[in-house]
């Protein structure tokens, strides 16, 4: 299983969705809220996205609340 990273913001409410569901599936991932690390927007624009949440693993990377790709990667 790759490390999963979620890019967040705060009063996220896709955000807050997708990270209860990585809990509720035991999934181990990293969190970064790009509200509070502002150097890491730069780098989520790079990736092609422009709204929150954006999820990281190995070769996967997406955005929004998915559930049926994050079953894929937990």
């Amino acid at each position: 299983m790759s490390q999963i990273t979620l890019f967040s913001k705060n009063n996220c409410m896709q955000c807050k969705m997708t990270k209860k569901f990585l809990e509720q599936n035991g999934a181990d991932y990293q969190e970064i809220n790009i509200d509070e690390h502002p150097e890491k927007i730069d780098y989520v624009k790079r990736l092609g996205f422009t709204a929150a949440p954006v999820i990281e693993a190995g070769d996967v990377t997406f955005s929004g609340f998915q559930p049926a790709k994050l079953k894929e990667i937990v």
